[in-house]
């Protein structure tokens, strides 16, 4: 593997992987759309990210849904790091067009492409989510076995019930790490198309003689990743909030759990499946393994930057968000040799330090939350 693709390498996760991959001497190309929602309306002015990789990479301005770019972006490439996506479980419920156009219509162009075309790509590595295993995993003392919850009702949540559910169970379900063969049963339409896309990649490229490795990533954190996205990212949408001198809006009873990990950790487990032969045909967990309350989120920014702003938890939620996820990595390590280097307080040290270099983003927090009120999704 000498020359590497990535799409949507001039985000978040994928402009640091292609730096790092540039660092380690492969020749990286880059197929981007700079969508205004992460980069804003003048990338070359207006997005960090974009402007690390220039020079460093050879770069394309394409999207993923369109043949011509994706042929451009082909060629005498070795492997393909599959991250171009629309992201986020709100947005998804809403622009769903969009988000199956782009996450499954895109992929399944290139594996057409793959598929009927010539080339020299012997691997595909494509960003899969947590959001496929929507409520996760639990175990039950009364009926002695794991379970998965459904979605949680609108109903339940109205009257402030926001712990999961499940048929037959009257005491509290325990939350346990979810692993890679648990049930995958997405409650948003974002979580289903990075299902799909995953089954589609799994499936095509061996029978085409192509190796297949995807990525579950948690909720992953850490410098350069978008401060102006009011969609994605409670750490961004906390850290623009504080900086405003704004609330913070707790949902739910700010109980909820999510397993954050720091991009350097994403980035060296993407590596690995790149680079080891074992990783071929798998599919790996990213994370950390630690479950983090989003109140524990809120007050920790709020500490580390030294700016008081009111926390309210409000109740409110969001339909199609998860309860509580966190991450079996076994198989990360057993297979990858892969181990997190950051916990979290550590790496929100880094982030809190990063955001301080920054200029002070608009808060377009609460247009976002407007808008989902107009879709019915914001409760």
């Amino acid at each position: 593997m000498k020359h590497i693709l990535v799409t949507g390498g001039a985000g978040f996760i994928g402009s640091n992987l292609a730096l790092k991959l540039v660092s380690k001497g492969y020749e990286v190309t880059v197929l981007d759309n700079l969508s205004p929602q992460i980069h804003g309306d003048n990338p070359d002015e207006t997005s960090p990210l974009y402007r690390s990789i220039l020079g460093k990479v050879q770069f394309i301005k394409g999207s993923v849904t369109e043949r011509a770019d994706w042929l451009r972006a082909l060629e005498g490439v070795d492997c393909i790091v599959h991250l171009a996506a629309e992201t986020g479980t709100g947005q998804s419920m809403y622009e769903i067009q969009k988000y199956v156009g782009v996450n499954i219509g895109g992929t399944a162009l290139l594996l057409d492409i793959l598929t009927n075309t010539k080339h020299s790509v012997k691997k595909v590595v494509v960003a899969e989510s947590r959001a496929i295993y929507g409520e996760g995993r639990y175990y039950s003392d009364e009926l002695g076995r794991y379970v998965y919850p459904e979605e949680r009702a609108d109903e339940d949540m109205a009257r402030g019930d926001f712990e999961v559910k499940y048929p037959g169970c009257k005491q509290p379900l325990k939350l346990v790490a979810t692993t890679e063969d648990s049930l995958v049963h997405p409650t948003s339409v974002y979580g289903i198309t990075k299902q799909v896309q995953g089954q589609l990649v799994h499936l095509v490229c061996p029978s085409i003689g192509i190796a297949s490795v995807s990525y579950r990533y948690q909720n992953v954190y850490g410098p350069g990743q978008s401060l102006s996205n009011p969609y994605t990212g409670i750490l961004s949408i906390f850290s623009t909030r504080i900086k405003n001198g704004n609330e913070i809006n707790i949902f739910e009873d700010g109980k909820e759990t999510r397993d954050f990990v720091y991009i350097d950790d994403v980035v060296d487990a993407t590596i690995l499946g790149i680079e080891k032969e074992e990783a071929n045909g798998h599919v790996f967990n990213v994370g950390t393994g630690v479950a983090t309350d989003v109140l524990t989120v809120a007050n920790t920014l709020i500490e580390k930057y030294g700016i008081l702003v009111p926390v309210r938890v409000s109740g409110n939620y969001r339909l199609g968000d998860i309860r509580h996820n966190y991450a079996d990595i076994t198989a990360a390590r057993t297979i990858l040799g892969f181990e997190p280097k950051w916990n979290f307080s550590d790496g929100i040290g880094e982030f809190v330090k990063w955001v301080n270099r920054q200029e002070v983003q608009e808060d377009k927090y609460e247009a976002s939350i407007e808008e989902m009120k107009r879709k019915g999704l914001y409760k």
